[in-house]
């Protein structure tokens, strides 16, 4: 006879922690968990369940959907833009405004640009002293599914 526990075989479906063994990664996620549990703010926890997705959930996305997505709600600038995930270069877009830009990682091509307009690209680690809650800030993400990338690594359809 065993003991009979409520829910014993049901599994969460969420991870719990990433696949990934980069140490950054992993530095950040000790981070986060840290910030998710003493404050009060839903922004910790929304990072730390983003950093625990995996390289195709983590879309890359442009210098251009930045600009595009945050026009209405950062007219003057004056939020950082925070990204879980990488930042694209896009040459056909002319002028980017001066942004405040945080992400995982930057294209070589897109730090210059937005450094050139006198913007600022910061790690996630940076924005966690400068913003511990998220104040001041607006978090973007690219959908997985609108990522050219996504069809190439996902499973390839029969006829």
């Amino acid at each position: 006879m065993g003991i009979d526990i409520r829910r014993h075989h049901v599994k969460k479906g969420n991870r719990q922690a990433p696949k990934s063994e980069d140490p950054y990664l992993l530095l950040l996620v000790k981070l986060y968990r840290f910030l998710a549990r003493r404050t009060d703010s839903r922004f910790n926890r929304v990072i730390l369940r983003r950093l625990f997705q995996s390289k195709t959930n983590r879309a890359p996305i442009s210098l251009s959907k930045i600009v595009k997505l945050t026009r209405g709600s950062n007219p003057d600038n004056s939020k950082t833009v925070v990204i879980v995930g990488s930042v694209l270069d896009d040459e056909r877009f002319a002028e980017i405004p001066k942004l405040s830009v945080a992400a995982l990682r930057f294209s070589g091509s897109a730090r210059e640009r937005i450094l050139a307009a006198g913007g600022e690209c910061l790690t996630l680690d940076q924005l966690a002293q400068r913003a511990p809650t998220g104040s001041n800030t607006v978090l973007l993400a690219m959908v997985a599914e609108k990522w050219e990338g996504a069809s190439e690594t996902s499973a390839p359809k029969w006829d």
